[in-house]
């Protein structure tokens, strides 16, 4: 996927004011509405400069999609990071194509934009960001944020200060960055991909009506033993050769605290044990996958040399022999 350079489509500098954008989407969507103009490429360069208004107009999106930062080049192969968006507040809003044409110059659907704008983004112009709001409606608009929590979190429930960013635009046109903390509780059995509702914590409502609702996406920090597949949980542990051949009992670590495992008699390479309800301790608890790593020890001395050299004559042994060769 390519990287889209949303202030080059627009010609603007990435420091542009709101009204500079805006006179520049208006310039380019009269040129290449498909209703006026007979160029071949003018529906492709109409869907592209409202892409790149969508977002530059937006406070919010333009905020996080600055901070993935001017060093990619246009052709390039463009992954975000997963945690590029982390802790961006985001409101509700539809889009708006700025040519008085309401949602979408033409009947534009702002569903239809590229493969990069919905990766950053999702679909339909928001996509967990935040839906279309009704400008008449009194009550606030939900906001929307993804926060990373550990995994033990999710595993002993916790309560953790959490600060989000807003980004509006100034007087002056400018974007500007306010922050606000939180202390949030995280429910014991939390998932990766589900939400905690704070209720009345998103947008003011009109006139003293109801505020809106914020909603935090869970997602989990990368961590050095675990990972994470739904409610169920990955180790990959590291057993000598002896312990995978002869069989053992051994300690093992657990996001909950250490447990005993048994390691039965030849077990090899690979090998998966299942731990049932040691996985995060949701309504129906995830299980915990033990994979054994076998590991080596190194011949890194003479005393070691000769056991390798014992086990050779010892062992008639030939780890290839289903190769064929």
């Amino acid at each position: 996927m390519e990287y889209t350079d949303y202030y080059q489509v627009l010609g603007v500098g990435r420091d542009a004011k709101q009204g500079e954008i805006k006179k520049a989407y208006r310039k380019l969507a009269r040129k290449y509405h498909p209703d006026v103009s007979s160029e071949p490429s003018a529906s492709a360069k109409f869907k592209e400069v409202g892409e790149a208004y969508a977002v530059l107009k937006d406070p919010e999106k333009r905020a996080a999609y600055d901070q993935l930062g001017s060093n990619w080049q246009a052709g390039q192969d463009f992954r975000p990071p997963p945690d590029w968006n982390q802790g961006w507040e985001f409101g509700g809003g539809g889009y708006d194509d700025g040519y008085g044409s309401g949602g979408g110059a033409g009947g534009f659907d702002a569903s239809q934009f590229s493969d990069f704008f919905e990766t950053l983004f999702g679909g339909g112009g928001g996509g967990g960001f935040g839906g279309q709001q009704r400008a008449n409606r009194a009550r606030g608009e939900d906001h929307h944020a993804k926060i990373v929590i550990d995994l033990e979190d999710a595993f002993g429930g916790a309560t953790r200060p959490i600060t989000l960013r807003q980004a509006e635009y100034a007087d002056d046109g400018r974007v500007s960055t306010r922050e606000r903390t939180l202390n949030v509780k995280i429910p014991k059995g939390i998932r990766q991909g589900q939400q905690i509702r704070l209720a009345g914590q998103g947008g003011a409502g009109i006139g003293g009506s109801q505020s809106g609702d914020l909603y935090l996406e869970i997602e989990f920090n990368p961590h050095r033993h675990y990972r994470v597949e739904g409610a169920d949980v990955y180790l990959n542990l590291p057993v000598a050769p002896w312990e995978a051949a002869l069989g053992t009992q051994i300690k093992i670590p657990t996001p909950a605290g250490s447990v005993n495992l048994k390691i039965p008699k030849g077990s090899a390479q690979g090998r998966t044990l299942r731990l049932k309800k040691r996985g995060i301790p949701a309504k129906q608890p995830g299980d915990l996958y033990v994979v054994l790593q076998v590991a080596l020890p190194p011949a890194d001395s003479e005393k070691t040399e000769r056991a390798y050299e014992a086990m050779k004559d010892e062992f008639d042994f030939n780890p290839r022999a289903g190769l064929g060769v």
